[in-house]
């Protein structure tokens, strides 16, 4: 018996270590100081999610600064509990880990959590939009699929080969997910309790938004629920700003209702997260922010509260420099 409790004793410490050794490390730490968060190294197309107590933020990595072209390796973990003091994991995912991706093309993603896995949509170039998936929201990810989830070939009615891209992933409170995308259009469709698959039967619908916007709808589509009213948030025109349309549904159609968010200083593109954590609003996106070198394709990420008016409806962004308040 004695030996048998050694034994397991044994077997349940290696089993421990073997999870820890597998667990990305932390390779930086540090104290934000304003806008843009992070300065260390070039960021963009951030994505936010909530685990536990903690709010981690998943980015693109541009390259090193002054680019004249979009060069994005691979993907970004970082992590803050009190919108102040952030670290980073190693890296949990590259564009190569999708062989069948392109390899300099870790665009837009988004994490989910679902039964106690963590589910990673992404999107190369022209390749259309996998997912990756793994044990803890820092990794590591694998390739869940060995192929694109959604292809061109989903995305109809447009005919350039860039517009499956910019993943947006969201569970309705009675557990079905959706998962939208795109650029020149917005798709939709229902992702099966797998989070790998969709329904299609259902097949795939293009999202509408009624009203007349001030410049057409261009990329990246974020979505959540607040009050049982889903927001649509998204880029239109170029350079892009940041407006957003609601509906009593998650299919729409969805009403316009204005923009949220301007130009982002000297990047031409707006890629925003909106989360409520610790009972505040962020809307997290990036601009070109980080002197001398930075711009349209050496981003920084950038965090500044989002507020509601007596509506329920979004208020205007003022992007700051100062950035936003540590938690207590």
């Amino acid at each position: 018996m004695r030996h048998f409790k050694k034994v397991l004793i044994l077997a349940l410490g290696l089993l421990c270590f073997a999870a820890k050794a597998e667990s990305p490390k932390l390779i930086h730490t540090w104290k934000a100081k304003g806008n843009p968060v992070v300065t260390h190294k070039y960021t963009a197309d951030p994505a936010a999610l909530v685990h536990n107590d903690t709010l981690f933020i998943f980015t693109g990595e541009d390259y090193s600064g002054g680019q004249k072209g979009y060069r994005i390796d691979k993907w970004c973990c970082f992590a803050t509990t009190d919108m102040q003091n952030y670290w980073e994991y190693e890296c949990p995912l590259r564009a190569t880990d999708f062989a069948w991706g392109e390899p300099r093309a870790a665009w837009a993603s988004q994490v989910i959590e679902r039964d106690g896995r963590f589910y990673w949509y992404n999107s190369s170039q022209t390749t259309g939009i996998g997912v990756a998936v793994a044990d803890r929201p820092q990794g590591p990810y694998k390739d869940a699929l060995g192929k694109a989830l959604v292809s061109n070939e989903d995305s109809f009615g447009k005919t350039h080969s860039w517009r499956t891209i910019d993943p947006s992933v969201f569970i309705d409170d009675d557990g079905q997910a959706w998962l939208y995308w795109g650029n020149g259009a917005c798709w939709f469709v229902k992702l099966n309790e797998d989070m790998v698959s969709y329904d299609e039967a259902y097949g795939v619908k293009e999202v509408k938004i009624e009203g007349e916007m001030p410049f057409p709808f261009t990329e990246a589509p974020w979505i959540h629920k607040k009050d049982n009213l889903y927001f649509l948030s998204f880029a239109i025109g170029f350079p892009e700003r940041i407006a957003y349309a609601v509906s009593d549904k998650p299919y729409g159609p969805f009403v316009y209702k204005g923009i949220v968010n301007e130009i982002a200083g000297n990047s031409n593109t707006n890629h925003q997260s909106i989360i409520e954590y610790k009972g505040q609003w962020y809307f997290i996106y990036h601009n070109g922010g980080i002197q001398t070198d930075g711009g349209s394709y050496s981003r920084s990420l950038c965090i500044d509260k989002l507020e509601f008016d007596q509506e329920g409806l979004y208020k205007r962004v003022i992007m700051t420099t100062e950035g936003v308040e540590p938690i207590e």
